[in-house]
């Protein structure tokens, strides 16, 4: 179990993260590519990635990111600018020796070790490079061609627990968080795969939500690191289903002003009310109210945007929350193309 102890300090101190993480959900999707659990929500993107997963980069990523257990803290350093894998690559090179010697003599005491992990520990300059190297490889092979669906599960995620704050403050943020936590206060209970005690001492947590997280959280071994929590965001069966025969498009990270070449035709004033309503994360109730329909009205045209990889539907408790995936936000954004402007006209 894993303990999470508050003082009144760091309950006012309780962030969560404004996107999600690149280099977590490289970490956290290369361990679960290797397990079999989850093979309704995940098995269909297993298949589909496994086959073309560097067989290099996965070498070397293998000792150190194991699929149960202890993996190294300085892999997933925390950046004060936010999260950039680049950025979080260029941490890792920076690590000091003593950092790298200290997380894998911990990880030696779980595993064997291959020969060249001595390199690494000495903090040798070309080992470093071949390991983030081997995260860029398969963080664009397993991660990006899913980018867009893993930044809009996450967004919904954050959308209801800012429904959470309105309704509970950061308390009822925390017992929101899902059924492997429990908040009984001072501490934030959690199943865990160890017993640890985290205690924050005024520090704050940063709340990470995580796509490829499963099940239990995930956090730093080393309670002297800034402290993160690391969440499971729980996608449904279908979070794939928007793809043509099942494949992940490389979508990437839409921009603002891009429509992108996926996008379904929008019909009608509704559907571009819906899609701009859905920017902060909306029920089936709230969209009906707001909009002056009804709820079967409502998903019938969330049925379509959903099609269309413009928002995406998550259970929440008793809610179903809709929330703007980046290709939708890039096609409201669009300079001087507003979205009527998208819907093909009949010919004259």
């Amino acid at each position: 179990m894993l303990r999470v102890h508050f003082t009144a300090q760091d309950l006012v101190r309780v962030r969560i993260a404004t996107t999600a993480d690149p280099l977590w959900e490289t970490v956290n999707g290369f361990q679960l590519l290797r397990k079999r659990e989850a093979a309704t929500v995940f098995g269909q993107w297993r298949r589909l990635t496994g086959p073309r997963l560097s067989s290099a980069s996965s070498r070397m990523l293998a000792p150190l990111l194991p699929a149960y257990g202890y993996f190294p803290d300085f892999l997933t350093p925390v950046l004060p600018g936010g999260p950039s894998l680049e950025a979080a690559i260029d941490a890792i090179a920076s690590t000091p020796r003593r950092q790298l010697r200290h997380d894998l003599t911990v990880l030696a005491t779980e595993r064997r070790l291959p020969p060249w992990v001595s390199a690494l520990a000495a903090g040798e300059a070309e080992t470093l490079h071949r390991l983030g190297e081997a995260f860029r490889v398969c963080h664009r092979e397993a991660v990006a061609p899913v980018w867009s669906r893993i930044r809009a599960h996450v967004d919904a995620d954050r959308a209801a627990r800012g429904q959470a704050f309105l309704a509970g403050g950061v308390e009822g943020v925390l017992r929101s968080l899902g059924p492997a936590f429990r908040w009984r206060p001072p501490v934030l209970e959690a199943d865990y795969p160890v017993e640890q005690d985290l205690h924050l001492d005024g520090r704050g947590l940063l709340l990470q939500p995580s796509f490829f997280c499963w099940r239990m959280p995930v956090t730093f071994v080393d309670g002297a690191l800034s402290p993160v929590l690391v969440y499971p965001v729980r996608p449904g069966s279908g979070w794939l289903e928007d793809a043509p025969g099942g494949a992940p498009r490389a979508r990437g990270d839409a921009r603002d002003g891009e429509a992108g070449g996926g996008l379904g035709p929008l019909i009608g004033r509704t559907r571009a009310a819906l899609l701009d309503a859905v920017r902060g994360g909306c029920s089936t109730g709230d969209l009906a109210r707001r909009l002056g329909v009804s709820a079967s009205a409502v998903s019938q045209h969330v049925a379509v945007l959903r099609e269309a990889g413009l928002l995406v539907s998550s259970r929440k408790a008793q809610h179903v929350l809709h929330t703007i995936t980046p290709e939708g936000r890039a096609l409201l954004r669009a300079p001087r193309r507003p979205v009527e402007a998208l819907v093909p006209r009949p010919p004259v």
